[in-house]
């Protein structure tokens, strides 16, 4: 947090270097002093320092301005800063206006000028004063603040992106928090398309995109170099173990992340079965230490910035990225995991982001609170995503297609559900339309044996459905199942005896290769994988064995330039 502040007013200029340099002498070193020469001076200085969240702890005030009196100014003050200390300058024919001003604006003190000595008449009234008034201060959030609609699509996602990358945000309902409207006043964006976000140096963003955001928040969003030995794509469990071990033995490493480190293993509310962690760890805790050790190697991250193309020659992979940027590599991992498939029913494209909730069960708990919510899937990660919700919601129903939750989730899970009094199953069940105007009020829910529809209260529903893997961008570069999951080693299509389609060398391709020498898949991604973080890290590391193989071949053509869009 930026110095308390101590702000000094008054229109004459040499009392005001005075006072000024009398307060800098005394209590510089644990404040930060700042002079106004008006009124109007004074309340524009406290608007700029109520936007950037700093906070006032004294206001020494000049009664006789031109314009704006003393007490004129800490009338419109105290709207903005209610627990700044307030005292008064005064001569000695402004007294009685000092002492109404104790009822008018809750004035602290009055000083008569001169001040002089300040040891003996000015020191010892304002350290009283600083006194209570650090008595009673208890530190303002500092971060990002949040200005929008609860319902809101893209408030969500800018609070998703933010609690994801693990940036402190603050989030402020237009609707209910006087502090929301005060501050758009305040920035002059009234009239402002909402999300409003709010920087921590006071500057504003109307409907950001997350690009923009992560930009101006200083997020790592352009390369440093033209080319790398490895290039990561996916910042989940897999490529942040191949990461970690690639620049811990000395590979100039990159790692490309489209949304925020660790993938849906990110989102989970708790992970309780990874070995070495008895009592758990969160999603977040574990990606964030990920990312930790492998920037202590060295490797470097980029986030959030998507992969859009991939194309192999002369040796090496070129990935053409969102931004219009490229980087090359001379060995590539591709770990970009799966993600939730959409809830393809009526309402749901329309009410995603406000009710309709893929994963994001950290994000929405707290404003979930004592409200009816449904999790809809049968895997670990519904699981924990319901007993997380259970500490705020009122009740939390899990619907899945099945007879039970013994062939996709863990037991000890199960058990957990079971002894939770406000989280219900519901099988064979599945939602077959959502209502609302504004927001999710309302599910229709199909009975899979009697095909009857039920309709019930929900504010809001989240999503942890099927695993669809994210290989748009790779279709017609490397060799995929029919699902959209990437092929690699034995795996691969071929003519019996023969090596794959399209594979230019004389051996064959290691088993987590894939159809393009070079380029290595690991995690969810992988065609046939197994569905668990401690079996994508093993990948993850497993896949560097053969990257240096890979790496100690025929040496490619010189590094080719970087390629950047217009």
């Amino acid at each position: 947090m930026e110095k308390p502040v101590i702000l000094a007013v008054d229109d004459e200029p040499s009392v005001l270097a005075a006072v000024a340099r009398d307060l800098r002498r005394q209590y510089g070193a644990d404040y930060g002093v700042m002079r106004a020469a008006s009124g109007a001076e004074a309340l524009e200085l406290l608007r700029d320092l109520k936007l950037k969240n700093d906070v006032v702890a004294l206001l020494l005030v000049d009664q006789r301005m031109p314009e704006m009196s003393g007490v004129e100014l800490l009338h419109e003050a105290i709207k903005l800063f209610p627990l700044a200390k307030r005292a008064l300058l005064t001569a000695y024919a402004d007294t009685d206006a000092a002492i109404k001003a104790i009822n008018d604006v809750k004035l602290d003190h009055y000083l008569m000028k001169p001040w002089d000595p300040p040891e003996e008449l000015l020191y010892p009234v304002l350290d009283d004063l600083l006194d209570d008034w650090r008595a009673d201060f208890h530190p303002v959030f500092e971060g990002v603040r949040v200005i929008d609609q609860r319902w809101s699509a893209g408030g969500h996602s800018v609070r998703d992106f933010m609690t994801r990358n693990l940036i402190p945000y603050r989030w402020l309902d237009i609707e209910t928090d006087p502090e929301a409207a005060e501050l758009r006043a305040l920035a002059g964006a009234t009239d402002s398309k909402l999300p409003l976000v709010v920087l921590p140096d006071g500057s504003t963003m109307s409907s950001p995109s997350v690009a923009d955001l992560a930009a101006r928040l200083g997020l790592h969003t352009r390369a440093e170099m033209d080319t790398y030995d490895l290039v990561v794509v996916g910042a989940g469990p897999a490529g942040l173990a191949a990461a970690v071990y690639a620049a811990s033995e000395g590979l100039r490493t990159l790692i490309i992340e489209r949304e925020a480190p660790g993938g849906q293993a990110g989102t989970s509310s708790k992970i309780e079965n990874y070995l070495g962690f008895p009592a758990g760890l969160s999603g977040s805790d574990l990606a964030r230490r990920a990312v930790a050790q492998a920037k202590r190697f060295g490797a470097e991250i980029l986030a959030p910035v998507e992969a859009i193309s991939l194309e192999s020659r002369d040796g090496y992979h070129i990935v053409s990225l969102s931004d219009g940027s490229s980087v090359a590599s001379q060995a590539l991992l591709i770990s970009t995991g799966v993600s939730y498939r959409l809830l393809n029913v009526p309402g749901a494209d329309r009410l995603a982001g406000a009710g309709v909730f893929y994963g994001a069960a950290i994000t929405e708990a707290l404003a979930v609170k004592d409200q009816d919510v449904v999790v809809i899937g049968g895997g670990n990660s519904a699981g924990q995503a319901a007993l997380y919700l259970a500490r705020f919601a009122r009740s939390v129903t899990i619907l899945v297609r099945g007879k039970g939750l013994a062939d996709s989730m863990s037991q000890y899970l199960i058990a957990r559900i079971e002894e939770t009094e406000n989280v219900y199953l519901r099988t064979g069940a599945s939602v077959s339309e959502v209502h609302g105007d504004q927001n999710l009020t309302e599910i229709s829910i199909l009975d899979a044996e009697t095909k009857a529809v039920t309709r019930t209260p929900a504010q809001a529903i989240f999503m942890f459905i099927g695993a669809a893997p994210r290989t748009d961008w790779l279709k017609g570069a490397l060799q995929l199942d029919a699902q959209g999951f990437v092929l690699s080693g034995p795996d691969l299509e071929r003519e019996p005896g023969r090596k794959p389609h399209g594979w230019t060398l004389e051996r064959e391709p290691f088993w987590l290769e894939t159809s393009v020498p070079g380029v290595f898949v690991a995690g969810d991604l992988r065609h046939l994988s197994t569905k668990r973080i401690a079996s994508a890290v093993g990948e993850g590391a497993m896949a560097l064995s053969f990257v240096h193989q890979h790496l100690r071949g025929p040496a490619p053509a010189p590094r080719p330039a970087r390629v950047t869009g217009s």
